[in-house]
């Protein structure tokens, strides 16, 4: 069974932005210009990043 991976990419600063998308910077492990994560592909992932399409890069990765 392959599961499927992001990697997430911070390249824009969230320091101006709302405590909530600070926040969901956070919970994707990022804080930091140039940070990245590997994260799994779940819905609840999908819907963080959504809130923060304007500071990160996604990529997507199938490990087998």
């Amino acid at each position: 069974m392959s599961e499927q991976t992001i990697t997430v990419t911070q390249f824009k600063s969230g320091q101006h932005a709302k405590p909530k998308t600070r926040g969901t910077l956070r919970a994707l492990g990022l804080g930091r210009i140039g940070k990245s994560n590997t994260l799994p592909d779940r819905p609840e992932i999908r819907g963080m990043i959504a809130r923060v399409p304007h500071l990160v890069r996604v990529e997507t990765e199938v490990s087998e």
